[in-house]
Formats: structure tokens, sequence, C-alpha cells
């Protein structure tokens, strides 16, 4: 069994202990972001170029192989050539695959898409991912307040529970907050999307449910008020932005004890000066070993052991700049 079933197990049975914390690298923007998500590498001359294809599968490889992370995502052509190489092999991280692509994710340099209500699409197929031997995937829907964009994303997302069934796929439910909502006030959000997403499960049975969830976090209150609705129904939060080392560990603490117990964390990973240093101190935060702040202490005492230079002075590094931590830090 694969490290996260374990820990789901777990949870579900309310007999989740410290390190039972499910933290995901969520590396597939490439489907939605595309080319400049992969990030940029500093040149020793001063600028930077873009990561190369190879580079991203490469750094990966090395955070499957440090086996801190609980799931490896990624879209299915970068699965098929880590899976090639073998990378999967014997570990006991459990890959899985962006398995919808829905317009809001659509963020390329100069384009417009995500300023309209999301539109459901699919370039994964769930069949073509357990051939290669990925069973897991995330699924992603956005409510909007808009009657027609709504139903149909709630049609495609049964369309696509049906594809999954038939190869026995299973996946995670990814509710973004709305990206263009109509007459909805931004105090109602976190209780919209609540209400949304017991709805759109509420009439599902127990086999075709998500194993869990990945919403944007929108305060304690909200997160509490989910978490507690039904302990079979395990809630994760999303990284959001890049923001300081601090921003990041931060957000696993309060998460974590306002009833999360999954972080799923793409940019805030991958933007580190040390992505591999970054998900230990994630890893440490989530085990309670380390408060965020002094997590942020170490990250930069390690970057200054191997001589790497931060992006940003510690004293900077240790802001909370996100304004949902630092109302409820």
């Amino acid at each position: 069994m694969l490290r996260l079933d374990e820990k789901l197990a777990r949870i579900r049975r309310g007999e989740d202990r410290p390190g039972d914390f499910i933290i995901a690298d969520a590396k597939d923007s490439d489907m939605g972001p595309s080319m400049a998500a992969a990030g940029r590498v500093r040149l020793a001359g001063g600028g930077s170029r873009p990561v190369t294809r190879a580079e991203f599968l490469d750094a990966c490889a090395g955070i499957v192989r440090q086996d801190l992370v609980d799931i490896m995502l990624l879209s299915l052509s970068n699965y098929e050539r880590l899976a090639e190489r073998g990378v999967f092999d014997g570990a006991r991280v459990t890959p899985a695959i962006r398995a919808n692509d829905t317009t809001d994710v659509w963020r390329f340099r100069g384009a417009t898409y995500a300023g309209a209500p999301s539109r459901p699409f699919r370039t994964a197929d769930p069949a073509v991912a357990a051939r290669l031997g990925c069973h897991l995937g995330l699924y992603s829907i956005t409510f909007n307040n808009d009657l027609d964009a709504d139903l149909a994303g709630l049609e495609a997302y049964a369309a696509f529970r049906a594809d999954a069934a038939r190869v026995r796929f299973r996946h995670f439910l990814e509710v973004f907050n709305p990206n263009a909502p109509r007459d909805l006030a931004l105090e109602d959000v976190g209780a919209f999307v609540n209400d949304a997403i017991v709805r759109a499960i509420a009439g599902l049975s127990r086999a075709e449910r998500p194993e869990f969830l990945k919403i944007a976090y929108n305060g304690p209150d909200a997160l509490e008020e989910l978490a507690g609705f039904d302990p079979e129904l395990v809630v994760g939060i999303l990284g959001g932005g890049a923001g300081t080392s601090r921003d990041c560990l931060e957000l696993i603490a309060q998460v974590e004890a306002h009833g999360a117990r999954v972080a799923l964390f793409g940019r805030k990973i991958a933007g580190a000066d040390d992505p591999e240093e970054m998900v230990r101190m994630m890893r440490a935060v989530a085990d309670r070993e380390l408060s965020s702040e002094a997590a942020v202490r170490e990250y930069h005492g390690a970057l200054e052991r191997k001589g790497i230079a931060p992006t940003r002075p510690l004293e900077d590094d240790l802001a909370i700049t996100e304004e949902v931590l630092r109302r409820a830090a």
C-alpha cells in the first residue's frame, strides 16, 4: 500500500497522528500557465532563463527520490516520461495526473481566457493514464453562481466520473474560488464554495466520491465548517501564489490547525531557492516539529550552508504577506 492510502485510511477513521498530514507537489503547470509556470534559472552573471522540460523533469524526479511528499501531480505527458525512467518504481510517492484542464487555468502569457466563466475541457484520458500505470487524477471545477456555466461544469464532471469508473481511476476534486462570479459578494465566497461542494457530491455513492478535496483557504471559519461537516470528507488546501517562505509554511500550520489534512503546493515549491529544502521544512511544520517562523530560519540556515544566495533576506522572508494568513495569524 502506498503511503497516501495508509494516511487517508487513518484520517477517515479519525485515527490520524502527527506525520499523517498529506503533502502534494503540484507539478502540473504545463496544463495551465504552460511554459512560463515551469520557472526560471538564475544565471551566475545575472539575469535568468526559462527552465527546460528536461530540467523540470529532473526536479520532479528529485522530489520523488527525496520521499517526503505523498503525491507527485503531473501532466500525463510528464508522468509518462518519468515512469519510463523508472522514477516511481519502488517509490511510496503516489503519481497523479491532472485529469482536466478547464479554461480558467489557461493563463498563458498575453491570454485573457481566465477572465471568462470557467468552461469544462479535458485533454487527458483516464483510460490512457491507467494503462500507463497511473490510477489517480485531479479533476477541477469552478462554480461562478452562473447557472448555465455551473451546470455545464457539473455535467462534464459526471461524464468524467463515468469514464474513470470504467478503468477504476480514482480522483480528487479541486474546487477553485469563482473566477468570474455573478452577483456574489466577496464575503460570501467561502460559504458559497462550501455549499457548492457538498451539493455537488451529495448524490454520489462512496465509490464515486473524490478521495479528497483541493480548495482555496478562505479563512479559518470556512475551513472549519467544511472540515467539520463530514469526517469522511478529507479537505485539502491549494497553495496559491508564490509568496514568502513564511507564507508557505504559515499556510500549512494554519490549515492543519483548522481541519485540513492535505496541502497541494505548486509555485510555493517550484519558486523556492531550494525546492527540496523547502519540502523538508513543509514536512517539519506539518509534522509539528517546527513552527513556521522557526522553519523559515532553519531554511535560510540551510541555504547559507549550501552556498545558495536567497532571493529575499531572512527578515523579509519571515513576513506574512498574504492577507488571509495575516488575519488569522
